[in-house]
Order: C-alpha cells, then structure tokens, then sequence
C-alpha cells in the first residue's frame, strides 16, 4: 500500500471503509421519514391495482403480480401502526427480499438514494413498550434532520407475515 501512494496511485476502498458506511434508500411516511439498506431493495414501482386476499393479515393489502411473480403487499403504515392516508401521485411500492421472501410495501413517497456513516447512526432506544424500536436498527442525523433506519429482517421476519 505504500508503493501505491509512493506512486501516485491510490489505495482502493478497504472492507472496513465500506462497512463504516452504509446505501440507503429513504422514504417519507406522514411526516417522518425512514431508510432502509439498498441492498434489500429489489425496484420501486409506482401504484398499480392490488388484488385483496381474504382472511389476511390487516396490514397486508393483498398481492401483484409482478411480471409473472405474485408477491404479497404490505401496508406500511398499518404495520407500523399510523394512521391511514389517502394514495397520491406520489405513494409507492417498495419491493423487497427479505431472506428468501420477496414483498412490497407502500410508501407516501420516496425521497432519495443516500449514504450515512454509522458515526451518524444512533442506537435505538427502547421505550419497554414494544413500539417501532422493535424495527428499527438507529436514528441517522442527516442534514439537520432525523431518519429512522428500519431492519427489513425484523420489520418482515417470515413470523410477522405468515
């Protein structure tokens, strides 16, 4: 390595430089807004008819098919417990892989593809109540404002579905 910075090359990115950073994908809910690790996300698509699934769990709204794939669609807010809001031109369908699952679930929109050092992460705090910390891996300072970071692995671990 001090070859290369010797010969005005320099060094690639280390594996704990790429550890301490992470990709995220934000996404408003009312007028919080949330992030998930890009490495989940499979695509983001815009609203598109959803079939309803009786006897389904009420946060579920119900399935696409999406291109040949029937995958399930979660309300986000009902799962997180928030009130309902009307879908705009905005709202959008996050798909995920979660393990071996692969879902989408429903945001009011999406903001922004970002990276955050984990210097900037808070852990979560838990208030014994078994609220959204049960989710949630940390709270990122970003600019000024706050951007709750959800685990895809707790937020739809193949118990909370099924």
């Amino acid at each position: 390595m001090m070859n290369a910075i010797a010969n005005g090359v320099a060094p690639k990115e280390t594996l704990e430089d790429a550890i301490e950073e992470l990709q995220l994908v934000s996404f408003q809910l009312g007028p919080e807004e949330y992030a998930i690790d890009i490495l989940g996300v499979q695509e983001i698509i815009r609203m598109v008819e959803i079939t309803h699934v009786p006897n389904a769990p009420h946060y579920v709204e119900g399935v696409v098919n999406l291109r040949g794939k029937v995958i399930p669609i979660i309300n986000l807010r009902t799962h997180l417990g928030l009130p309902m809001a009307e879908y705009t031109k905005d709202t959008r369908i996050i798909v995920v892989e979660v393990g071996r699952l692969i879902l989408g679930f429903i945001v009011d929109s999406v903001e922004e593809v970002m990276r955050l050092s984990q210097d900037l992460i808070e852990p979560p705090s838990s208030s014994g109540r078994g609220g959204a910390e049960l989710y949630h891996r940390g709270v990122g300072r970003v600019d000024g404002r706050l951007l709750i970071l959800l685990d895809l692995k707790l937020l739809f671990g193949l118990g909370a579905i099924c």
